[in-house]
C-alpha cells in the first residue's frame, strides 16, 4: 500500500493539471496527440499527453524532434523549440538536439528560452535575418528561473565599500545606476552625451562584497539599485553549428541581436561553432551572436566564432565612420571568461571589424585564444591576456585596476590602445610579460607600444589617467618591416602634439604615468626602444631599466 501512494504521488506530480504558462509558452496535458500550435488567443501552445510527460520525465530529457521540429533546414522551427525549452525548464530535463539535424530558424519574433542543460551536438541551425520581423529580439535568451528584485533601502555608495547594510537570501549580483551623473561621454566621430553612472559587484548572503570586483565609482544618489539572483548550479550549453544568412538591411546603427544571450550567472558554453554568409556590400551591423548581459561567472570555451565585415554610415559628428559590429558582446558583467577561442576568418583581415565589443565590466579573460580583437569600450576593471594571439585591431582598452597580457601575440598598430574617444584612460597597472608585438601585422610603421590621445580639452565625465605603473618583461618587437625614417620603437605614441612646451593648458588635466618599468627589450630593428615623439609630454614618467 505504502509503495502504491507513493507511486500515485510521483505520477500526479509530473501532470500539469491545468494549462501552464512558462517563457510565453502555454503547457497542456490533455488525452490527445502531442502538438505545438497556436491558441485562439495566438499563444504558442504546446500540449503534452501525461504518459508522454511521464517518460520525458523518467529520460530526464526532450528533443527537438520529440514536438515534431521537421529537422530538414527549410521548415521555420523555432516555435517548437521554444516550446521544447519551456516544456523542459517547467520540468527541469536537459535538452538535445536531434544528431545531424538541421534546425531553420526564420524571422519570426520568437525567443527559446534556456534554463536547463542543452546539448546542440552536431545539429546545424540556419538562422536566417533576411525578413526579421523585430532585429532585437533574441533566437535564444540563457535566463535563470530565480526572479531579480529592487533594494529600496539603500540611497548611497562609496568606492570601495567593502559591505553594503542589508542581508540577503544568498549571493548577488547587484547593479546599480545614478541616472543624474553622466560618465564616458564620448568624443569624436560617434560622440555622444555619455551613459547614465553604472556600477556592477557580487555581494555575499550578509552583503560582503567580493573585493575582487570592487565598486569603482562614488554614489552619490541612486536611482535604480537591483539585485540579480546567482544561480548555484553550472549550467552547461555544449557543441552546435550555428549559421546566420547575413542580413540586407541599410547600413546605420541598426543593431541586430539575433543571437544566444546570456542573463544567467554561472554558465558554460563550449564547442559552439558560429557561421556567417551572404554579406554584401552593404548591412547592418551585429550586437554579438554570443551576447552576455547583467550576470558573473560565464565561460565561453573552446568555441568558433566570425568577423562581421565592416560597413560605413553617417556618424554623430556628421562625418562617415566604419561601424562596430561584433560576434562577442559583453556588457555590465564580471567574471567572463573566453578560453580556446578562434575565429573562421584572418584575424589579419582588415574587411572585417575586431570580433569583442564591451562595457562597464570586470574581470574579463582571454586564455589561449585567436582572435581579431579584445575591446573594452566604457571600461574594464581588471583584464588579463594570456596565451593568445590578437589580429589586426589588437588590445583596446580603458578602465581601471590591473591589464595583464602574458604569453600572447600581439599584432595590431600598438602593443595596446588606449580608446581615445573615452579618454585614453587606464587608472591602475599595466603588466606586459613574455610578449611578441608585430607593429601593424608587418606591415611599416613608426611602431609604439602604447597609444592614445588626450587633448585636455573635453570632458568625459571622470579624470582620465594613464596607467600608473608600466612593467614590461621578455617583449620581442618585430619591427624588422620599418619605415625609412624609422628611428625606433617608442613606448608612447604622441598623446598631444600641441603639447611642447609649458605654455599649453589642459583645461582637464591628463594624471600620466609615473614609472616604467624595462626589462629585456629587444627589437629586431636592432634600434633602442625610446620614450616618445613627444618627449615633452612624458618628461617626467621615471624609465628604469635592468
Amino acid at each position: 500500500m505504502k509503495y502504491i501512494l507513493l507511486m500515485f504521488l510521483f505520477l500526479s506530480c509530473v501532470l500539469v493539471t491545468k494549462a501552464q504558462k512558462k517563457n510565453n509558452v502555454v503547457i497542456t496535458d490533455e488525452e490527445q496527440k502531442t502538438a505545438v500550435y497556436t491558441n485562439e488567443k495566438q499563444e504558442l501552445t504546446l500540449n503534452v499527453s501525461p504518459g508522454e510527460i511521464r517518460k520525458f520525465k523518467v529520460a530526464g530529457l526532450v528533443r527537438y524532434s520529440d514536438f515534431g521540429a521537421k529537422r530538414d533546414g527549410k521548415t521555420d522551427d523555432i516555435d517548437v523549440i521554444a516550446a521544447t525549452h519551456a516544456f523542459a525548464n517547467l520540468f527541469n530535463l536537459r535538452v538535445k538536439a536531434d544528431a545531424g539535424a538541421t534546425y531553420y530558424i526564420g524571422g519570426k519574433e520568437r525567443t527559446a528560452v534556456i534554463e536547463t542543460n542543452t546539448d546542440f551536438g552536431t545539429a546545424a541551425f540556419i538562422i536566417d535575418d533576411t525578413d526579421v520581423k523585430n532585429r532585437n529580439a533574441p533566437v535564444f535568451t540563457v535566463s535563470s528561473g530565480l526572479k531579480p528584485f529592487k533594494l529600496k533601502t539603500i540611497s548611497s555608495l562609496k568606492k570601495n565599500q567593502k559591505k553594503i547594510d542589508l542581508p540577503l537570501p544568498g549571493p548577488y549580483l547587484i547593479t546599480v545606476t545614478n541616472s543624474n551623473v553622466k560618465q564616458y561621454i564620448r568624443f569624436g566621430l560617434n560622440q555622444n552625451n555619455g551613459s547614465s553612472q553604472t556600477d556592477i559587484f557580487v555581494v555575499d548572503k550578509n552583503g560582503n562584497v567580493d573585493m575582487n570586483a570592487p565598486i569603482i565609482w562614488d554614489f552619490e544618489q541612486i536611482t535604480d539599485i537591483t539585485a540579480l539572483p546567482i544561480d548555484e548550479d553550472l549550467l552547461k550549453i555544449t557543441g552546435g553549428h550555428f549559421t546566420t544568412i547575413a542580413n540586407k538591411a541599410e547600413s546605420n546603427y541598426a543593431y541586430y541581436s539575433r543571437n544566444v544571450t546570456i542573463r544567467r550567472s554561472h554558465v558554460l558554453v563550449e564547442g559552439l561553432q558560429h557561421h556567417i554568409r551572404g554579406e554584401g556590400d552593404h548591412g547592418a551591423p551585429y550586437g554579438g551572436f554570443i551576447n552576455i548581459n547583467d550576470c558573473a561567472y560565464v565561460t565561453i570555451k573552446n568555441t568558433i566564432l566570425t568577423g562581421h565585415r565592416t560597413y560605413s554610415t553617417i556618424g554623430a559628428a556628421g562625418k562617415p565612420v566604419t561601424m562596430g559590429t561584433y560576434d562577442l558582446s559583453v556588457n555590465r558583467a564580471l567574471n567572463i571568461s573566453f578560453v580556446n577561442c578562434s575565429q573562421t576568418n584572418d584575424i589579419n583581415d582588415t574587411k572585417y571589424w575586431g570580433i569583442l565589443g564591451s562595457n562597464f565590466c570586470k574581470n574579463l579573460l582571454y586564455d589561449g585564444c585567436t582572435l581579431s580583437r579584445f575591446d573594452a569600450h566604457q571600461g574594464v576593471a581588471n583584464a588579463t591576456i594570456r596565451n593568445s594571439t590578437l589580429g589586426h585591431m589588437g588590445i583596446n582598452a580603458i578602465g581601471s585596476g590591473r591589464l595583464t597580457i602574458e604569453n600572447s601575440t600581439i599584432r595590431g598598430r600598438s602593443f595596446v590602445n588606449l580608446r581615445s574617444d573615452y579618454g585614453s584612460t587606464w587608472q591602475g597597472e599595466l603588466v606586459i610579460r613574455n610578449c611578441v608585438f608585430v607593429p601593424a601585422g608587418g606591415k611599416p610603421i613608426s611602431a609604439s607600444l602604447i597609444s592614445g590621445s588626450y587633448s585636455g580639452q573635453h570632458n568625459f565625465g571622470y579624470t582620465c589617467y594613464m596607467p600608473e605603473l608600466i612593467t614590461i618583461e621578455n617583449l620581442r618587437i618585430d619591427d624588422s618591416a620599418h619605415p625609412d625614417n624609422y628611428q625606433g620603437p617608442a613606448i608612447f605614441s604622441n598623446f598631444n602634439p600641441e603639447m611642447t612646451d609649458d605654455a599649453y593648458q589642459e583645461k582637464y588635466p591628463y594624471v600620466k604615468t609615473k614609472k616604467v618599468t624595462l626589462r629585456n627589450v629587444i627589437t629586431a630593428s636592432e634600434k633602442a626602444l625610446r620614450i616618445s615623439d613627444n618627449p615633452f609630454m612624458f618628461k617626467d614618467v621615471k624609465v628604469e631599466t635592468n
